[in-house]
């Protein structure tokens, strides 16, 4: 008589139909699929155009989340893009307006080097 170790990942009080054979790669997968929901859950808080379905999220977020190398790759050089400020910016400072170019030497007179 053989003895078969079986794992199952239950989410949300949920059997999983997928079963393994060992534990490592049972837990890759549940981290993957955490991975999954929370892609879903950003991509329902983004301001889309549009209405996307469940589903589709759904899908879309297991599909990078399975290929996160990758998408880490494309992703590595990608500098994030700061929310615009609903606050009006604050007019220069009268003495930073002052100081002249950046870098520039101030004479004695008070202009820059640059200026004379």
């Amino acid at each position: 008589m053989a003895v078969i170790t079986k794992f199952f990942i239950v989410r949300n009080g949920v059997e999983l139909d997928r079963v393994f054979t060992d534990k490592k790669t049972a837990e890759g997968y549940d981290k993957m699929l955490d991975a999954a929901d929370k892609l879903s859950d950003l991509i329902r808080q983004a301001e889309l155009p549009g209405k996307l379905d469940d589903k589709v999220i759904e899908e879309i977020s297991i599909c990078l989340a399975k290929n996160a190398p990758e998408v880490s790759k494309i992703l590595k050089n990608v500098k994030p893009i700061p929310a615009p400020s609903t606050t009006p910016q604050k007019p220069a400072d009268e003495t930073t307006a002052a100081k002249g170019p950046a870098g520039a030497k101030r004479s004695p007179g008070g202009k820059s080097k640059a200026q004379n």
